[in-house]
C-alpha cells in the first residue's frame, strides 16, 4: 500500500531511490508555473512533498552549461515555486540540495557546517543550486521547509549517477577525500528528520571522508577492476569543489550517520550481487 501522505517530485536517481524506500507516489514534476505546482497538489493531496527535481548534466555537471534554461528551471525556479505553493497549502516541503556550493580549505581541515554561507560560484550548476537554497533557507525560518544538502551519492546498486559506476569507468582517480552520501542511510536520516519535524538546512552525509581509491580497493575484493592511476585533483584542470561536511547538526537532532568507510563492504557486496 502506498504512503499517500508523501509525494516525491522528480524521477531521477535520488527520487526513484527514495520512492522505493517510502513507497509513496512519484511524479516527474514538470513545473514551469505556479499553476503547474497547484495541479500536482490537487491531484495527489500530499501532506509532505520531497523535491528531487534537478538537472546535473547528462555526462557531468559541465553539461548544465549546454542547457542553461532547463537547469535554471529545475534547480533554481521550481524549488521556489514549490516553496510558495507549499506554504500557501500548509504542506511540508523537503528540498534535496547539494553540498557542491562551498570552497574548501584542506589545510584548515574543518568540515563545513550549515551556517556557513555558500561561496562556490565558479560552476554554473553550483550557482543554480545556491539560488534556490538561499531563498528556501530564509523561508524555512518561518515555514515548514526542510533542506537536505547531500554530497556525491553512493549506492549499492548500479546506476549511471552512482559514484561507484562513474569511478569504475575512470582511468584516473583523484587523491582528495570527500564527504559522501550513502543512499540507504539518506533514507533513514530523512525518516528521522520527518519524524522530528525538522526545518532549515541539514547536511546529510556520512561521517568521515571517502577516498576514491579506497572505494575501488574495496570493490576489487569482489570483482575485477581495470588499471587506474591516482592523481592530484589539480592535474585534471576541472572546475569542481572537493570538501568535507559537518554532521554535527544532524547528530544533535538525534540521528547518527554511519562512517562512510564502515559501509564500503556492505555497499560493494550488494552492488556486485545486483549485477
Amino acid at each position: 500500500m502506498k504512503n499517500k501522505s508523501i509525494l516525491i517530485l522528480g524521477k531521477g536517481f535520488i527520487g526513484e531511490r527514495l520512492q522505493e524506500e517510502f513507497k509513496c507516489p512519484i511524479s516527474a514534476g514538470h513545473i514551469r508555473t505556479f499553476s503547474d505546482a497547484e495541479k500536482i497538489i490537487r491531484k495527489y493531496k500530499p501532506r509532505t512533498i520531497i523535491n528531487c527535481i534537478g538537472v546535473t548534466g547528462k555526462r557531468n555537471v559541465d553539461d548544465c552549461e549546454l542547457k542553461i534554461d532547463s537547469t535554471l528551471f529545475a534547480n533554481s525556479f521550481a524549488p521556489v515555486i514549490l516553496a510558495e505553493c507549499a506554504l500557501r497549502h500548509n504542506i511540508k516541503l523537503v528540498h534535496i540540495s547539494s553540498g557542491c556550493i562551498h570552497h574548501y580549505d584542506y589545510k584548515k581541515n574543518k568540515p563545513i557546517s550549515e551556517d556557513i554561507s555558500p561561496d562556490f560560484l565558479d560552476l554554473f550548476y553550483s550557482r543554480s543550486k545556491i539560488y534556490s537554497e538561499s531563498a528556501l533557507k530564509v523561508l524555512s525560518k518561518n515555514y515548514n521547509i526542510l533542506i537536505l544538502r547531500i554530497r556525491i551519492p553512493l549506492d549499492s546498486r548500479k546506476h549511471p549517477k552512482n559514484i561507484l559506476d562513474k569511478l569504475l569507468c575512470f582511468k584516473k582517480l583523484i587523491s582528495e577525500k570527500n564527504s559522501v552520501t550513502y543512499l540507504p542511510d539518506l533514507s533513514k536520516a530523512l525518516r528521522h528528520l520527518l519524524k522530528v519535524n525538522a526545518t532549515g538546512v541539514y547536511n546529510v552525509v556520512n561521517r568521515g571522508a571517502l577516498s576514491y581509491p579506497d572505494l575501488i580497493q574495496a570493490y576489487k575484493k569482489y570483482a575485477r577492476v581495470k588499471r587506474y592511476r591516482v592523481v592530484p585533483f589539480k592535474s585534471l584542470k576541472l572546475v569542481r569543489t572537493n570538501l568535507l561536511m559537518s554532521t554535527r547538526k544532524l547528530e544533535k537532532s538525534g540521528f547518527k550517520m554511519r562512517n562512510i568507510n564502515s559501509v564500503l563492504e556492505e555497499c560493494v557486496k550488494n552492488y556486485v550481487k545486483s549485477l
